[in-house]
């Protein structure tokens, strides 16, 4: 089990830590595209491992103001196209978590990101109003997904690229990935508790003191999404999907 003892944290690792939870409230909050900057500032301050679990109770906390502000824009049939796929996903990767090698898992999802995300700009490129409607996008993103956020809690890319190629506006987009990932975070919580031993006592304790900065992040991602046009809330989440995953291959 891994232990975090809150008098051994230092001042700088709860700024990194308050920072990054700002970033979880102003992601939950619809600007999508920038888990990499919380999985790296949680892994500065409390470790790589250690921070997982404690990523995991904050994000259902953005979760739960997500779902609580956008929850009449939720298109459900998207979800439970996803959905069992990114189950799948996750039940691969608390097998493989512990063991697998971190150089190998960067290097291949961060080309499988980038690719994704050119196959969406050339979608785009095209103005082709057809989606991809085959078994196999839903189930190979979704797989992704649930493996890349038990992990790393880096699903948002997979997701991302599926919403986006569905096609989704901007407040049903935030509002379907707001249920999904509350969904899906809360499916999460066993494992971490009984399987790899990454959330305790102690480390709900430091959650606790991060929630003010989510609480901030919501605020001010809520207005920013109000005033960010449709068309380049689109292009937005590519270009911070592709750096999400070029920043994977240098961190």
């Amino acid at each position: 089990m891994l232990l975090l003892i809150q008098s051994d944290i230092t001042t700088f690792s709860w700024i990194l830590a308050l920072t990054a939870a700002f970033v979880i409230g102003v992601s939950k909050a619809g600007i999508k595209g920038i888990a990499i900057i919380i999985v790296t500032l949680m892994a500065l301050a409390f470790g790589a491992k250690e921070s997982t679990g404690i990523i995991v109770p904050l994000l259902i906390v953005g979760d739960i103001f997500a779902v609580i502000y956008y929850n009449r824009h939720t298109q459900w049939k998207y979800i439970l196209r996803f959905l069992p796929w990114m189950v799948v996903g996750v039940l691969i990767g608390v097998f493989i978590g512990k063991d697998l090698d971190e150089k190998t898992f960067k290097i291949g999802m961060a080309f499988i990101i980038l690719g994704s995300v050119f196959m969406m700009y050339w979608w785009d490129r095209r103005k082709s109003k057809n989606v991809p409607s085959h078994w196999a996008f839903a189930g190979f993103m979704g797989v992704m997904a649930g493996i890349t956020t038990m992990i790393g809690n880096l699903a948002g890319a997979f997701s991302n690229i599926f919403f986006l190629a569905m096609r989704l506006p901007k407040n049903e987009f935030i509002g379907t990935a707001a249920w999904l990932f509350f969904i899906i975070n809360l499916f999460k919580v066993p494992f971490h508790i009984w399987s790899w031993g990454t959330i305790t006592p102690d480390s709900l304790l430091i959650d606790l003191k991060l929630i003010p900065g989510i609480l901030i992040g919501v605020f001010i991602g809520v207005r920013l999404v109000k005033i960010i046009k449709e068309g380049f809330y689109r292009k937005m989440i590519l270009i911070l999907t592709a750096l999400g995953a070029i920043l994977i291959l240098i961190r």
